[in-house]
């Protein structure tokens, strides 16, 4: 989008949601303009209005003022296509960052009467639908890309039309108040999960944690400083990293203090974890700085969790 549409676009004026988050299309705010056919067919009449004053033609002046005519009823007609227009934007669900987010929407006519080929774009991504006149709402769906965790706020969405003749594109920008939760990117592998963890395969039997002291390995980039062995590295005997674990089927925390790395690296683990842990069904909670989450189950547990994690606002340290 170029510099001077941007500029356009965030000083419009825009329709707003009521209470209950259905906009209703004004005919106060709705722009419009000719297409690229429109303003052909605009030089078009021009042409023939030349001629027919170059060469007196009656017939000539009856069709270029007809077309004229046939034109401005297009404008009027568009124009009158997206005023009633009713818009509310659905519940989305949740995804990970980096993934698409499916926006939904539900259109319907707030005037009794149908409204063909009406586009709905946030961003750069776009869908069109017909409103048809008896009543019945449909839902059409808009993708929208996820670049980072948290809340993410679609913000201002643009209805548009360019029926009947697509002379003339008339358009109306809609401010949404309503938000989706973009949960952190899980990372490629698990470090919490029997089946995924050299000590797993060995003992069979406990899985990485922080209850009970396992024994000693070697220093690997992003160990948590705390659970470095001082008294190895004291003893010149090398960079030692302290592991504990957890008995096999007994309800975890997944601790933040015991990772390394950086906040979003930390987050991304944990959040692998969560999603392992719920499909091997093992009980799991969270401690995170300023917040606990009791070992659980379920769907539900699992959105508070990620949750949690999505909203995080702490720092490594």
């Amino acid at each position: 989008m170029s510099t001077l549409a941007s500029r356009f676009r965030s000083r419009a004026r825009s329709e707003h949601s009521d209470a209950l988050g259905l906009t209703t299309i004004g005919g106060r705010r709705i722009y419009i303009l000719p297409t690229r056919y429109g303003m052909l067919f605009a030089a078009l009449l021009l042409l023939m209005l030349i001629g027919s004053l170059n060469y007196d033609n009656n017939p000539a002046y009856l069709l270029t003022f007809f077309l004229c005519s046939v034109a401005l009823n297009a404008m009027y007609q568009t124009w009158r296509n997206l005023r009633g227009v009713q818009l509310r934007m659905l519940h989305s669900d949740p995804v990970f960052s980096g993934q698409d987010v499916r926006l939904r929407f539900q259109l319907g006519s707030g005037d009794g009467i149908e409204h063909p080929a009406i586009q709905v774009q946030a961003d750069e991504e776009a869908a069109i639908e017909d409103i048809h006149a008896n009543g019945r709402k449909l839902v059409l769906q808009v993708k929208l890309p996820s670049a980072r965790r948290g809340w993410l706020y679609p913000g201002r969405v643009t209805l548009s039309t360019r029926y009947p003749l697509g002379l003339f594109h008339a358009w109306c920008y809609v401010d949404l108040d309503e938000r989706v939760l973009i949960y952190p990117a899980p990372a490629a592998h698990s470090i919490q999960l029997a089946g995924h963890t050299e000590i797993a395969q060995e003992g069979g039997a406990d899985t990485i944690g922080h209850d009970d002291f396992f024994g000693l390995r070697d220093y690997r980039a992003g160990d948590s400083p705390k659970q470095i062995d001082w008294k190895s590295l004291a003893r010149e005997r090398g960079t030692m990293t302290k592991q504990f674990t957890t008995p096999m089927g007994q309800p975890q925390s997944f601790d933040w203090e015991t990772l390394g790395g950086d906040t979003e690296t930390r987050l991304s683990i944990i959040t692998r974890a969560v999603l392992d842990a719920e499909d091997n069904a093992l009980p799991y909670g969270l401690r995170l700085p300023g917040t606990t989450i009791e070992p659980g189950l379920g769907k539900i547990h699992q959105h508070t969790c990620l949750k949690a994690l999505a909203l995080f606002e702490g720092t490594a340290q």
